[in-house]
Order: structure tokens, then C-alpha cells, then sequence
């Protein structure tokens, strides 16, 4: 297991010590170290795939687990953020709209993926996707640290947060429906067939 891959395992493993830390009130400024660990996980993703690309050290195991503990990480916290802790609540129950169009625009996504790579097709993360990814973890980390500093629903920490939240959820849905019609050839059977006729003649050759 190569040092990339350790990394993304770390994501992983700090997911459930970010949701723990989240929960217990009686640990001082319980919010704004959920925060830290955070942006430490959140870091490590860009540091493993900077770390595989340049000493190249991509191996399957990694690009199977970078994405996942990427998307769990994220998701997690969005989801968290919706759960009053104490009297304090991270996020308005109305920014619940913003969360269900970035999950849901995971699960298209990654569904769509999936039928690429059935198909013998990689769909790399496009720039608008890296700058949506990037925002998002901005605005998760500033409502928690507004969380512990300003939990007033319209404190300013807590307005630039949402307001940030907001771009996340626009950049979603752009990046979303730009990944897909960049690669709309994906959902076309043609893509089937001669995926198929490059395997037959490559076979031909060979023999």
C-alpha cells in the first residue's frame, strides 16, 4: 500500500472522529475542531492526488478509494450539519435543499461513471467539478466554525457560510449537467459497438 493510498484511508478513518467530535458539546469549541478535522481530511485528497499524479503511484486500489472517501466525507458533513446539536443548528433546515442537490448530483454522477467505465470509458474530474468540490468544503468548514463563534441563525460568519453554500449548490448543478454532456456519448449504444469492434480487432491482430 502506497503512500497515496494511506492517505485516502486516513480520510476515511477521520470521518467518524469528525461526526464524534461534531456531536459532544461538553468538548470545548467542540465545532470549530470538527472544523480543523475537516479541512485536514478534505487537505489529504488533494494531497494524495497530487502525490499519485507526480511520483506516479496510481494504483486501482486508489482510484477506487479516493472517490468514495471524497464523497463520504462530504456527504457526512452536509448531512451532520442538518442535526441540531444542543440549541446550536449548523445549518438553517431550509440549506436542506442545497444538500439534497449536491447528494443527489453525487449519486447521478457517480452512476453515470459507472456506465463509462462499463463501457471502457474513464471520466476525469473536470475543472469546474475540482473549483465546486473546493467551495463546498469552504462553506462547510466557515459554518462550522460560525457554528462556534456566531451560532445566531444570521450571524455574519453564518450568512457568508450559506451564501457560500449557495455557489456550491449553483456550481453543482453546472458542473453536473456539463460533465454529462461533455461525455454524452457515454449513453450511446454506438459507443457499445465499437468499443466492442476495437476489442474483436484487436484480438484479430493478436493472432
Amino acid at each position: 500500500m502506497n503512500l497515496p493510498t494511506k492517505l485516502t484511508i486516513l480520510r476515511l478513518i477521520m470521518i467518524p472522529l469528525f461526526v464524534a467530535v461534531y456531536f459532544i458539546p461538553q468538548i470545548p469549541y467542540n465545532f470549530l475542531i470538527s472544523a480543523v478535522i475537516f479541512v485536514l481530511a478534505a487537505f489529504t485528497d488533494f494531497l494524495d492526488g497530487y502525490i499519485a499524479r507526480k511520483y506516479n503511484m496510481v494504483t486501482d486500489l486508489g482510484k477506487f478509494l479516493d472517490p468514495i472517501a471524497d464523497k463520504v466525507l462530504v456527504s457526512t458533513a452536509l448531512i451532520v450539519m442538518l442535526v441540531p446539536v444542543g440549541e446550536v443548528l449548523t445549518m438553517p433546515a431550509y440549506a436542506s435543499i442545497a444538500v439534497a442537490i449536491i447528494l443527489a448530483r453525487e449519486l447521478v454522477i457517480s452512476g453515470f461513471r459507472m456506465v463509462a467505465a462499463s463501457k471502457g470509458m474513464v471520466i476525469a474530474a473536470d475543472k469546474s467539478g475540482k473549483i465546486k468540490t473546493f467551495v463546498t468544503d469552504v462553506a462547510i468548514a466557515v459554518l462550522l466554525v460560525g457554528a462556534d463563534f456566531m451560532p445566531k441563525a444570521y450571524s455574519l460568519i453564518n450568512i457568508i457560510g450559506l451564501a457560500l453554500m449557495a455557489v456550491a449548490t449553483v456550481l453543482t448543478i453546472i458542473s453536473g449537467i456539463e460533465c454529462i454532456v461533455k461525455n454524452r456519448a457515454v449513453l450511446s449504444q454506438q459507443t457499445v459497438k465499437e468499443n466492442f469492434e476495437g476489442k474483436v480487432q484487436k484480438v484479430e491482430k493478436e493472432n
